[in-house]
């Protein structure tokens, strides 16, 4: 038997394969699972709202027990959550979620799928989250999803009514339901019918739940017990489950493993209805695949022959498989793994460096190896298109060799839904062939072509880059492909105090050896930059330089855009640069537009010197720095043992007191300092779980209490108090131009002794008079406030910052 492997490099777009990118290698184990999972067809798609809705035990049963295809059908990608790693929001922490969600999928075994819905944030009916997403545009994603997949089964998450506890909920599970209708009839979205065909899925269920106080399951809905034990893996499908979900470390979802039985429960939604299990009338087998008997008969003899001491052994069979369903619908990707697997066959491409600029030359490793014993009749060669390099390849014996690839027509590194500018709720996506996918491909990849005997397997593998690390040992990174040079903004948005100029600083980054030319700032009207434009030289590869704008306000105009134009060998780039680096996720670069929102507002501060301690990570300190204060960062050592009668207020980051354990150490230091004179300001926190009972000098309650409608009408109740007229006076203008929410988590069953100073609500709602309370205690005061201050502040909302000035003035 003699086997060839051929390389060939090219460019294309294809799906990454595991968390660092790397070829996954199967253990014998793992071998046998997947040929087990040969015997299986059909599929089974899960539809939810956001990352971490879906319920992990259930798609880890089905995918390794049941063996099915299966996929999540997240309508987000969780961008409107709350982020407890770090500070990145909105498309950012999206992108943060999308990845714990391929991990999540890389542990359980399902397939991962997305829509172009925008997670605008917390929604309260599904009518409100129809409206801002585009129903009809969202509804022709689960469709396409659907007629891709072709699932027998279809399982949602979430009623389609207020139990589901949020608007997308509901709304997943209404998506799901009518698309199941619209899925087969051909008048519906028939554009996408060029590429897919109509599909019927059997029937669609609902997996009902008892979690959050609410019980919707009972003993006459359909049951799986998914608490099984998979003794190839080792582990219970609870076990699994809590693997999968501990991905998700950006919503602090960390889950300890459950063994023993674990009962599901379903009831119906549409389609046939089942009386013994919600698989019932679906057949499994390869009956479904017409003229497989003899293929079935020969699957047999492979599991039953089955060596695991040398799976090389059933190589043979497999090829003579591979030939009999070849053309049919057979899971082929997974056959072809397999038959790599038994021959212990790795191969790859990586990149010397982690980036390279667009149309430069990339210095690639291309290496291999296959791993079997002396004797065994292989032998490999190894050929790369472009160059025409080969080698031969003896078993067990690695080899590897230098070459160079064009990057011309490889793409720029960057997300395919961030591509474009998008409304609030849905992304802009102009390929149908891009619909669903988690993410878009690597800017090179390699096609990858291997012989064996009289067969030929084509895979493809990203060019990836790696390096060793000595703490961690051997790290992948995703290959960027990158503009020749990038200028990146500090801020989202600045903030100018009347007609002062303001230095804003550009940092240019080279991707490229000896880069020069020239960046062009553009302003909105009546406003003025020096240099109104600014040449550069960067003469390495990776060098940076700090360029200094001044920028001046001009006349009564309020704002708009700041925007960079980057001018490198005659072509003109627009793009920054934004690199999220967490360990438990692939490192993600991309590269959004060079611009800033700048915004005046007349804005007066009363006190310099601010402490700020971190909570789960905002950006209100940089914030409240680029307005003219003085913040220090104060850690819990410091707060303890340290004098803080040096600062004028003291600001809490979000949620600190859910995810500090050292705040009740910390928390009489904070009210001895309200006592003696000093301002406090609490930002949000979640109702639970908090590490201790009172936030503030005297007691209130968290309540889920919110106002979701940024645009919600704002009455000011005590319009007489200082907070709205020292050192800046506040007006209903003020609560103009908010961003994405009021606020969140709002205060309830308050002591008398705090004031309520706001009133809001959400249309059709009562209002709601705890989204800002106050209080003296001692000669200070201590203020405590769900308004959402924490996106308000960054995105540059002039009245966000009047306020929350207004707030850290103290009493006067």
């Amino acid at each position: 038997m003699k086997f060839r492997l051929y390389l060939l490099v090219v460019t294309a777009v294809v799906p990454l394969l595991t968390k660092a990118q790397i070829m996954q290698q199967l253990n014998a184990a793992e071998i046998k699972q997947g040929l087990e999972a040969l015997n299986v067809t059909g599929s089974v798609l899960y539809v939810a709202a956001h990352p971490d809705d879906e319920n992990t035990r259930l798609l880890g049963y089905l995918a390794k027990e049941k063996k099915v295809r299966t996929g999540y059908l997240s309508l987000t990608r969780g961008d409107g959550g709350q982020n407890l790693i770090g500070n990145e929001q909105a498309e950012l922490l999206g992108l943060i979620r999308t990845q714990e969600l391929l991990a999540a999928r890389r542990t359980d075994g399902a397939e991962q799928f997305f829509t172009r819905a925008n997670d605008f944030g917390f929604s309260k009916n599904p009518e409100e989250s129809f409206k801002i997403w585009d129903k009809q545009k969202i509804l022709a994603d689960v469709v396409w999803v659907i007629r891709k997949f072709q699932p027998d089964v279809i399982i949602t998450r979430f009623p389609e009514d207020g139990r589901a506890g949020h608007g997308h909920h509901s709304g997943s599970a209404i998506l799901a339901r009518e698309a199941f209708t619209a899925a087969a009839d051909p008048k519906q979205f028939p554009e996408q019918l060029a590429f897919v065909k109509p599909w019927q899925a059997r029937r669609i269920v609902w997996n009902t739940f008892n979690f959050g106080g609410n019980n919707t399951t009972s003993d006459d809905q359909l049951k799986i017990d998914v608490g099984s034990y998979n003794a190839l893996l080792g582990k219970s499908y609870g076990e699994i489950a809590a693997e999968s979900r501990s991905n998700h470390r950006s919503q602090g979802f960390g889950a300890a493993r459950q063994r023993g039985s674990s009962i599901e429960f379903f009831t119906p939604v549409a389609g046939e209805k089942a009386s013994r299990d919600i698989f019932e009338g679906v057949d499994f087998s390869l009956n479904r695949i017409p003229g497989s008997a003899a293929a079935q008969q020969l699957l047999n003899e492979i599991n039953k022959e089955y060596n695991a001491a040398d799976p090389s052994a059933a190589i043979a069979k497999l090829l003579k498989l591979r030939e009999l369903v070849k053309g049919k619908p057979f899971k082929q990707e997974l056959l072809d793994d397999l038959i790599l697997a038994c021959a212990g066959i790795w191969f790859e491409s990586a990149a010397a460096n982690p980036s390279y600029a667009l149309n430069q030359p990339v210095n690639v490793k291309v290496q291999g190896i296959a791993r079997v014993k002396d004797g065994f009749p292989l032998s490999i060669s190894l050929e790369e298109s472009i160059t025409g390099a080969k080698f031969d390849l003896a078993p067990n014996k690695f080899m590897s060799q230098d070459k160079s690839l064009s990057t011309n027509q490889a793409k720029l590194t960057q997300p395919y839904w961030l591509e474009k500018p998008h409304p609030l709720g849905t992304f802009v996506v102009d390929s149908l062939s891009k619909i669903g996918l988690a993410e878009n491909g690597p800017g090179l990849s390699a096609l990858f072509k291997i012989k064996i005997g009289d067969q030929v397997i084509l895979k493809k593998r990203p060019v990836v880059y790696k390096y060793t690390d000595q703490v961690r040992g051997e790290i992948y990174q995703p290959l960027v492909i990158a503009p020749p040079v990038t200028a990146t903004l500090a801020e989202k948005a600045f903030i100018f105090t009347g007609n002062t100029p303001k230095k804003v600083t550009v940092q240019l980054k080279s991707f490229k050896e000896n880069a020069s030319g020239s960046v062009v700032p553009q302003l909105p009207s009546g406003w003025k930059v020096s240099p109104e434009k600014a040449d550069f030289t960067l003469s390495r590869k990776g060098e940076e330089q700090l360029l200094e704008l001044t920028v001046t306000p001009g006349g009564n105009t309020a704002g708009g855009n700041l925007s960079l134009n980057v001018n490198v060998d005659g072509v003109s780039y627009n793009k920054g640069l934004r690199v999220i680096d967490y360990e438990h996720i692939p490192v993600q670069t991309l590269f959004p537009l060079a611009e800033a929102r700048v915004d005046k507002v007349e804005l007066k501060l009363a006190g310099k010197r601010i402490g700020y301690i971190t909570g789960a990570g905002d950006l209100v300190p940089e914030a409240l720095k680029q307005v003219g204060y003085d913040v220090v960062s104060l850690n819990e050592n410091q707060v303890i043992n340290t004098d803080l009668s040096a600062f004028d207020a003291i600001v809490t980051g979000v949620r600190l007191y859910n995810v500090n354990e050292q705040i009740r150490s910390m928390q009489p230091k904070l009210m001895k300092y309200v006592e003696n004179g000093g301002t406090l300001l609490v930002q949000y926190n979640v109702n639970s779980p908090l590490k201790i009972e009172n936030l503030g000098p005297y007691p209130f309650r968290l309540s889920r209490d919110r106002v979701t409608e940024e645009d919600a009408k704002v009455d000011i109740l005590k319009p007489e108090n200082p907070v709205f007229n020292y050192p800046n006076k506040l007006t209903a203008k003020d609560f103009e131009g908010w961003i994405q929410e009021r606020g969140l988590y709002f205060v309830t069953d308050a002591d008398p002794k705090y004031t309520a100073v706001l009133s809001m609500n959400d249309a059709g709602e009562s209002a709601k008079t705890g989204s800002l309370i106050i209080a003296d205690y001692g000669k200070g005061r201590f203020v405590y406030t769900g308004l959402s201050f924490f996106r308000q502040l960054p995105a540059g909302v002039p009245g966000a910052y009047r306020l929350f000035v207004n707030l850290l003035s103290g009493k006067k």
